[in-house]
């Protein structure tokens, strides 16, 4: 086969592996969003023959030796093309381990663990979703095995999210943030604040909504490109840059909530939606990494999302939107109210000191349960006994505690790391951008597009064409420094409390 040959044959490929992920992303969002409850059993047999039609597209000999014969070619292929065929031949390799009827029976229990998980989080019932935890567990064993048979299990599935991660690095990631805050934490936690007067008030859906359409406005996520759908756990799902759906989940009681939640999703839309044209509808469309990913929705979310800056364009916004629950609210007390810092519950809700202790709860569960340490039926009491020890809260029931995220139902072991490590990526691409951009003047203003525009240059515009570390190190400014994430959240919240 000649290189010409293998290039025309790499597009046929694309086009069919596109058009097949295009369909099963749209049945999975529309399954999360608006389908009927009981859809999942008709959906899950069109997930199974699409799956299958995936597997033999992708794994068979001639693709094998399209992907070769580009790889051999380095120096002639232009390099759009040759990193296609890398990242395509890192796809074959993942789908290669497995036979064809185990990955379509993994696609089939995703579909019906992720439909038992809703019912079992409803419910707080952690005994309904335990058997479908086992069966997902001993699917990712197996894998794990398969894939990276001289390596532990849950090191393989963690570069699954981030490469280069491991346990062997994120030990000491998280030693340090559990070291270094939780003295703040309990220091903040002696001077708790009271909830605001203004907060204690009824915030009704249909304003929420409203609200929503403006945040995404201020963000950037143009409605003709990016849509917004409400869901039990909020999630963004992207088949190219034209058709981005974000979701959130109102609480009548809680704008901030959902807010936060769009926010974020908005962040990781925005970095699909600044993925290059000519990339688009290949494999090098979509995110480089989780934890590169999740270092956008963070930014946004947090960075962004909770500083002071920002209060000047939101507090107009809410005031417009709620004029009877924002009335009389200064710019000050709203930037109190939206950086509370109490231990709680929920991890999609955690203010920004404490959350990434929630992320380490997981962590530490995951390579446990991964490695057989840890028996699903007994996750819940290590769960709660966890949130008791590191953020001393008592855990009343399943459903504010290990049914809280979906990440598990779909197989995501591996994958809460990612949350943390972007939350620390952030805060070093921050400080490199405020070298060139007046971030505070412009975010003041209600204007986000300098701050876009300089991660759209930097990360976003080149999806998965660069390694991540050649995006990264840029772009941060050298070498991950948890100490410069745990030095902005010391700084922060000092003077929030006055520590």
């Amino acid at each position: 086969m000649t290189l010409q040959e293998a290039v025309e044959k790499l597009n046929e490929i694309e086009k069919a592996s596109y058009a097949l992920s295009h369909a099963q992303s749209i049945l999975s969002v529309d399954g999360e969003t608006v389908a009927p409850k009981n859809s999942w059993k008709g959906r899950g047999k069109a997930l199974a023959y699409l799956s299958e039609l995936a597997y033999r597209q992708l794994v068979n000999p001639e693709t094998g030796e399209v992907l070769e014969t580009i790889l051999k070619h380095q120096a002639e292929a232009d390099p759009v093309t040759f990193r296609r065929a890398e990242i395509m031949k890192e796809n074959y390799d993942d789908m290669h381990v497995l036979p064809m009827d185990e990955y379509v029976a993994w696609q089939e229990l995703i579909n019906e663990s992720g439909a038992v998980w809703h019912d079992a989080k409803e419910k707080s019932d952690w005994a309904m979703f335990a058997p479908y935890l086992d069966k997902l567990l001993a699917y990712s064993r197996r894998y794990a095995s398969l894939k990276g048979p001289d390596k532990l299990p849950y090191d393989v599935l963690l570069n699954e999210y981030e490469k280069g991660a491991s346990m062997e690095t994120l030990d000491p990631f998280f030693r340090m943030l559990r070291e270094e805050l939780s003295p703040l934490i309990r220091e903040v936690a002696a001077r708790e604040k009271p909830l605001p007067a203004f907060m204690k008030q009824v915030w009704p859906v249909a304003q929420q909504r409203r609200f929503s359409e403006k945040l995404m406005a201020m963000e950037g996520l143009d409605p003709l490109n990016c849509t917004l759908g409400e869901t039990e756990h909020p999630f963004t799902d992207s088949t190219n840059k034209w058709d981005v759906r974000i979701t959130t989940h109102y609480h009548e009681e809680d704008p901030f909530s959902s807010m936060y939640s769009v926010i974020h999703e908005g962040g990781h839309a925005l970095y699909e939606l600044d993925v290059r044209d000519d990339l688009q509808f290949t494999c090098l469309a979509g995110g480089a990494t989780m934890g590169i990913h999740e270092s956008q929705s963070r930014f946004y979310e947090n960075l962004i999302g909770r500083s002071r800056a920002f209060c000047t364009p939101l507090l107009k916004i809410m005031q417009d939107v709620f004029p009877d629950q924002m009335k009389d609210v200064s710019e000050d007390e709203l930037y109190s109210a939206i950086n509370l810092s109490k231990p709680s519950l929920i991890r999609t809700e955690a203010d920004e000191l404490t959350y990434s202790l929630h992320v380490m709860i997981r962590y530490e569960i995951e390579k446990r349960m991964v490695a057989g340490d840890l028996a699903v039926k007994d996750i819940p009491g290590e769960w709660n006994r966890m949130y008791k020890e590191v953020l001393g809260v008592d855990v009343p029931d399943d459903r504010h505690g290990a049914l809280q995220d979906s990440h598990w139902s779909f197989g995501g072991m591996g994958y809460f790391p990612s949350y943390a490590l972007g939350s620390a990526y952030g805060v070093q691409m921050l400080r490199e951008m405020e070298k060139t951009v007046d971030v505070w003047g412009t975010v003041a203003k209600g204007d986000l597009s300098p701050v876009t525009a300089w991660l759209a240059d930097r990360i976003h515009q080149y999806g998965m064409l660069k390694k991540p570390q050649d995006l990264l190190l840029p772009a941060m400014g050298g070498p991950l420094d948890p100490a410069a994430y745990t030095g902005y959240l010391k700084k922060k919240f000092s003077e929030l409390y006055g520590i």
